[in-house]
């Protein structure tokens, strides 16, 4: 069938019935702070009060709580005119939310790049007008778990290493396009952040008629209802490795940026920066996904928290002295070098480690070519890691 003529049926196709939910025979919680509001800096404002069963924007019926965040809720819907089932994120009241409508435009820009299967579409924008600030929202397709909760229930919390693989080409893939067309760092590289395409719509057909049989628990207060947000079933098959939440996403800068744990030196020194950020970020991410812990955490000795200090000094310890020409581009390396480039911080030791001894799920010639791979994503200088489309080819990733 030709697209014009799919398109004809589905605008001449009665949209979906609006279904009547439940208003009785849910549980209701006493507890003090629920689901977002246990988020800091927590403001009910700032939320958009989501009823289950309303229709936003003439077309989409709220189902369900699919998660929550800072800024944002998400929501299962029904797309009554379109026949299927979608997410809506509905963001705070905030000004910063535009970026990420900026960048998603940018990114629904038609393109040949095998990595633009790998990064999250949107299908649809709206605003929900609300006194006091609107909310804006974005229609996607749903997601099955992240990268996160798959590393969450493995043994050791470490991931095998054949689907740590698939995960990681796909990714590469994504970052190669997102770094040579679309021109764009990522900056907010985790596990949270990977998600799994949905190719089974029986499990969203099963989440609506679980709303319907045994509605959400949530808690009733004086000028909203907050939902306990409600699991997919798991799906019989998965589908691809997308990139996902792209709020962060920018042109090269020099602003402090990336998840603590996965932070580069330039990151930290604010240094300008650009796309080799993203590799170090991946770099580091893929270490504890395949060891079960961070590769830096950035915790003090003494004072037990994260530290930009405590941070370079663990990266320090495992490539030794960053060179001159990184340091004198940085305008916070007078806070931890000298000016001839010496550590001059004394409450935090360096502690040489290697790579070799620090690696402990791989041996022989796996465990050496997994070193090499690794050591092309983290170096001192951002012009000395391997691209994204070069670590394609890596003899560890395609044995």
């Amino acid at each position: 069938m030709s697209p014009l003529r799919v398109w004809l049926k589905s605008f001449f196709r009665p949209p979906w019935p609006v279904i009547v939910f439940p208003h009785t025979g849910f549980d209701v919680i006493e507890e003090p702070l629920v689901e977002e509001e246990g988020m800091d800096g927590f403001s009910s404002g700032d939320y958009y009060p989501m009823v289950i069963g309303d229709v936003l924007d003439s077309r989409y019926q709220v189902v369900g709580k699919l998660g929550f965040g800072v800024s944002s809720t998400v929501w299962l819907a029904r797309d009554m005119r379109d026949h299927r089932h979608v997410a809506l994120k509905v963001h705070t009241r905030d000004e910063d939310n535009k970026h990420e409508f900026e960048i998603y435009q940018q990114l629904s820009k038609p393109s040949q790049h095998h990595g633009r299967k790998h990064v999250r579409d949107v299908l649809d924008t709206f605003t929900l007008p609300r006194p006091g600030g609107d909310h804006q929202c974005l229609v996607q397709k749903p997601l099955w778990e992240s990268l996160q909760d798959l590393h969450n229930v493995m043994p050791n919390a470490r991931l095998e290493v054949n689907i740590l693989k698939s995960a990681i080409k796909q990714m590469l893939l994504a970052l190669d396009y997102l770094h040579t067309e679309c021109k764009l760092v990522h900056t907010d590289i985790k596990p949270d952040n990977i998600m799994q395409e949905l190719n089974d719509t029986s499990v969203l057909k099963k989440f609506v008629q679980g709303e319907v049989k045994n509605p959400s628990p949530r808690k009733i207060v004086s000028d909203r209802t907050i939902y306990l947000s409600r699991l997919l079933d798991p799906p019989k098959k998965f589908g691809r490795a997308l990139f996902c939440d792209f709020g962060e996403a920018v042109q090269k800068r020099n602003h402090n940026a990336q998840p603590e744990f996965y932070r580069s030196l330039e990151v930290m020194l604010k240094a300008n920066w650009s796309y080799p950020a993203d590799i170090w970020n991946l770099g580091t991410m893929i270490w504890q996904l395949l060891e079960g812990q961070p590769l830096f955490t950035g915790q003090h000795p003494t004072l037990n928290t994260y530290l930009t200090r405590a941070h370079i000094a663990e990266i320090i310890g495992l490539l030794g002295p960053p060179p001159n020409d990184l340091i004198q581009k940085g305008a916070r390396s007078p806070e931890f070098f000298d000016q001839d480039g010496k550590w001059k911080i004394d409450d935090v030791e360096i502690q040489p480690r290697t790579l070799e001894e620090s690696e402990c799920c791989l041996e022989g010639e796996d465990k050496d070519k997994f070193l090499v791979f690794i050591r092309g994503m983290l170096t001192w200088r951002q012009e000395d890691r391997k691209t994204a489309a070069a670590l394609l080819h890596d003899p560890w990733l395609n044995s």
